[in-house]
């Protein structure tokens, strides 16, 4: 048998149960553990004296059985269990009086960094033992923002949001809580508590980009190579690397201990820098903190060999040059970094081909790769081209260079025209740009294709705005004159033209140009009737739609290049708004203009020159019409099919659309719609559902089966604000599989029976009066033929008229 007690309550002789037995004169006896609390007296009466204690013995296991008079067991023994029930009567104790934690600052929120631990003896299956801690103080306590939270049920503290922005060891790097516990889940006014203090230390985040990070080129240490590492504030982060910029291969990774390694040898000459980002996640993949840059600088060693700026490099050099003349700058490169040893370059000519008239012509400076003539002046006619070899070496490489050095003819022979007048030459004003008008021959008897026999073209008087230009054929030398800009003949009519023919390279000293490197010519613009010019080459205005006939909206202008009166007129004035002033050229509007006919308005604008062979252009006007509020609000369409079934067994209700044909507002039409008479609002109720939309509802179902004519007005709110009165027919019938029905004898023009009949009788009565107003007048005719008949026998009895 199981009995439950509850404890700390003081009984005596507190009875707990009766026991029974069949033997004669038998008597009971306990055993077990009973504490000397639980007895049982002979007749089987248990009971218990004192006070339970659940937190020394939570359970009493005793054994009952039966002995005769002899002492003889005759029946048990029984097994007897006392449960002790549990009372809050113990307070729960923190295991320490004082903790001490610390905290990175930045470290993510709601995440543990340290835990307080409590005890309570009350049963743990109980709420007398459920625990509920939190934070009765935080000093110091910053614009009374809490920076620490503790979870009431596990006692871990980490940071709140704001303490994980906020914390900084630099301005505060110690904190005090005072951390309570209470039992009966913190939910009793009797619950008891306890309190204990916690002393956290604010150190410095440790989740910090490393600094440059540098690696040498070319690296033989073995790969994956650690060249860095960083830190999340807590253990059990997850590392990633991303890339900043998208390359072919990422020779980058991270372990899960933060450690960045480069995973192949790198060459500074393919690339010489990363960038690249480090990140950390939590268990769940969600980024905990924001992402580190990593940088990541490749050094220099000297692997790459100095390299030739091209296979041959070609100079040239004139047969008078003097000693020490600089012929040309050689200059080598090496893809090693620049500004290091490993690219600094020195040069050496260790050959000379032909070694005429000496060896040791030419010396190359040993560091500027400046290469200077070394020995007297050279003779083309003797030697006209050398070769060299150049030698270029860096501390550990040696490269062998070839250089071609031509010795090309001085320019002692000036340009010679073949002619010094070209004479008169007459051109339309509007030939056009490009063309060639005329040719022009000089020669030079220096070195052909070479700079000192090249012959360039220069007009050096007469041509001040270069509207023309001289091209020369680089096979012959000819020079072709050219129109380069448009041609005017009122602004310039006549060219006077001094030409000079000159060489790219300069003369020798002794040498100057004269008269036979001049020629001249004159040019005679013819003038051609032009057609008058805009000055814009469109116009454009814009006015409001309701302005008034006759307002002046925009002036063109255009000038005749004769200076010819100019006449304007318009084309395309499709709606017959504009009219122009022929004379001043001001357009003005003609008649009411409207936004909703036409926004953007084009015309043409025609300029006619008068005189002469009226020639013409033309403009484009583009009007644009401003809106104004001149439209009333309509119906979007013809709403004629509104019915509700008769009988209306419940309300009902139809939505119908507004629009307006004026230009929408900014934030688009918003009508107001009421009924159109006071009436109809007996039975009909009107609701806006937006700015467009409103909904008609009947407020009651007691209708004919006819047709109710609805008036509703719509206000658009505008500047002015205009009103329009709409209506459209809602009609009430019998349906029929959920349409309107209507029989033939109840439709609107139908006639009824009755009505049939009488339009039939009327019809019959008409057409029996024709036929007897017809035969009356035939019979009577017919009488009058016989009587002028018998007349016409008797003469002589014709009575006398009077």
């Amino acid at each position: 048998m199981v009995f439950s007690i509850s404890e700390g309550e003081e009984k005596t002789n507190q009875v707990i149960f009766q026991f029974k037995t069949n033997t004669p004169n038998g008597k009971f006896q306990l055993s077990g553990e009973t504490d000397n609390i639980f007895h049982i007296n002979p007749d089987g009466i248990l009971y218990y004296t004192g006070i339970l204690d659940r937190e020394k013995r939570a359970v009493h296991n005793l054994q009952v059985k039966v002995l005769d008079a002899s002492g003889k067991l005759v029946e048990g023994p029984f097994p007897i269990t006392i449960e002790v029930k549990d009372i809050n009567d113990n307070r729960p104790v923190f295991l320490q009086t004082r903790y001490n934690g610390t905290v990175r600052q930045n470290s993510r929120p709601g995440k543990p960094f340290m835990y307080v631990n409590a005890t309570d003896r009350d049963d743990p299956t109980t709420l007398h033992a459920k625990l509920f801690y939190r934070i009765a103080i935080q000093l110091p306590k910053i614009k009374d923002v809490m920076y620490f939270q503790i979870n009431n049920q596990t006692g871990g503290i980490s940071l709140t949001l704001e303490g994980s922005k906020e914390l900084d060891p630099f301005k505060n790097d110690r904190y005090d809580l005072v951390v309570s516990v209470m039992d009966m889940g913190g939910q009793s006014d009797n619950s008891f508590s306890d309190t204990a203090s916690v002393d956290i230390i604010v150190e410095e985040n440790i989740w910090k980009a490393p600094g440059l990070v540098t690696i040498k080129e070319n690296s033989t240490e073995p790969h994956p190579l650690k060249i860095t590492q960083v830190r999340w504030n807590e253990p059990g982060a997850h590392y990633f690397l991303y890339e900043k910029e998208k390359l072919p291969r990422f020779p980058f990774s991270i372990d899960q201990d933060g450690i960045i390694y480069a995973t192949e040898p790198l060459d500074r000459e393919e690339k010489d820098s990363y960038v690249f980002y480090a990140a950390v996640k939590d268990e769940n993949a969600r980024l905990i903190a924001r992402p580190l840059e990593i940088q990541v600088e490749i050094t220099d060693i000297n692997d790459n060999p100095p390299v030739c700026p091209s296979l041959v490099t070609v100079f040239e050099v004139q047969e008078n040059e003097k000693i020490g003349s600089n012929i040309g700058v050689f200059q080598a490169h090496d893809m090693d970094q620049q500004g290091t040893t490993n690219s600094f370059l020195q040069y050496e000519i260790v050959e000379q081909s032909p070694l005429l008239p000496s060896e040791g012509l030419f010396l190359i400076q040993k560091v500027s790769a400046v290469i200077q003539l070394a020995k007297g002046s050279l003779r083309k006619q003797d030697v006209s081209q050398y070769h060299l070899k150049v030698q270029v070496s860096d501390p550990d490489f040696k490269t062998i260079c070839h250089v071609i050095v031509n010795v090309i003819d001085i320019n002692d022979q000036i340009p010679i025209f073949e002619k010094n007048s070209y004479g008169n030459l007459t051109i339309n004003e509007d030939a056009a740009v490009g063309t060639t008008i005329l040719t022009i021959q000089a020669t030079d008897a220096d070195e052909p294709f070479t700079g000192s026999s090249k012959i360039l073209y220069n007009i050096v008087e007469g041509d001040p705005n270069r509207k023309l230009v001289i091209e020369t054929d680089p096979i012959t030398n000819a020079g072709y004159v050219k129109i380069n800009k448009p041609l005017d003949f009122e602004t310039e009519p006549m060219y006077n033209l001094v030409i000079k023919a000159e060489n790219p390279e300069p003369l020798v000293k002794e040498v100057h140009y004269n008269e036979s490197s001049y020629a001249h010519f004159f040019l005679k613009v013819s003038d051609v009737n032009e057609p008058p010019v805009f000055s814009r080459a469109l116009y454009q205005a814009q006015v409001l739609e309701n302005a008034d006939i006759n307002t002046k909206l925009i002036m063109v202008n255009a000038t005749d290049p004769e200076g010819l009166p100019v006449s304007y007129s318009l084309s395309g004035d499709t709606q017959g708004w504009l009219r122009i002033d022929g004379v001043t050229g001001e357009i003005f509007t003609m008649k009411h203009l409207d936004r909703e006919a036409a926004k953007n308005y084009q015309v043409k604008v025609i300029a006619t020159e008068k005189g002469r062979s009226f020639l013409t252009s033309s403009v484009y006007f583009h009007l644009t019409l401003m809106d104004v509020n001149d439209n009333p609000p309509r119906l979007v369409k013809d709403y004629t099919g509104f019915f509700f079934c008769y009988p209306l067994k419940a309300k009902g209700s139809v939505i119908f659309e507004a629009t307006d044909d004026d230009q929408p507002p900014h934030r688009g039409f918003d009508f107001t719609f009421s009924l159109g008479s006071e009436p109809l609002k007996y039975d009909w109720e009107l609701s806006k559902i937006n700015g467009t939309h409103a909904q008609l509802s009947t407020k009651h179902t007691n209708f004919e089966e006819r047709v109710y004519q609805v008036y509703v007005k719509i206000n658009d709110g505008g500047n002015p604000p205009l009103e329009n009165t709409v209506s459209f027919p809602v009609t009430m019938c019998t349906c029929v599989d959920g349409r309107c029905y209507q029989p033939a004898d109840t439709m609107p023009g139908m006639p009824t029976l009755g009505m049939a009949i009488g339009t039939l009788l009327t019809t019959f009565i008409v057409i029996g009066v024709i036929l007897t107003v017809t035969f009356i007048c035939l019979k009577k005719k017919n009488n009058e033929n016989k009587a002028n008949s018998k007349l016409a026998q008797s003469p002589e009895s014709d009575p006398l008229r009077t």
